[in-house]
């Protein structure tokens, strides 16, 4: 497991596809990310996450915290705070930097949590 990390399977399957569609990230009305490059992860029974290019989040928004977490089936997630009309969101959005191989095509991409963040995914 060394570097590898855990290798999604039946007991814990995870896919990645292409979203196929607009996804549009909004904090109150303001968009903070526009995409229509995101990758739907599904991750056993969790509900499906987009991920959107980190290049396509509003880097004017952003900045990096200490805050880092793990997965054994994705690896360590590094985490930013957005800031948009004066209101910091601490950690509203995470990135995998180097995933795991299973994993690797979310690697530069972010998620958001829905808690802080509205995300849609549109009509193209």
């Amino acid at each position: 497991m060394t570097g590898q990390g855990r290798v999604p399977g039946p007991d814990h399957p995870i896919t990645i596809e292409p979203t196929g569609a607009r996804v549009v990230a909004r904090v109150g009305g303001r968009v903070v990310a526009d995409t229509g490059a995101a990758l739907t992860l599904r991750e056993a029974s969790y509900p499906p996450v987009q991920y959107v290019p980190l290049s396509d989040v509003d880097p004017a928004l952003l900045s990096p915290t200490p805050t880092t977490t793990y997965c054994p089936y994705k690896g360590t997630a590094t985490y930013r705070t957005l800031t948009v009309d004066g209101a910091e969101l601490v950690d509203a959005l995470w990135v995998y930097e180097d995933p795991y191989p299973a994993v690797a095509r979310i690697a530069g991409h972010a998620a958001f949590y829905p808690d802080k963040v509205e995300v849609a995914v549109e009509p193209s």
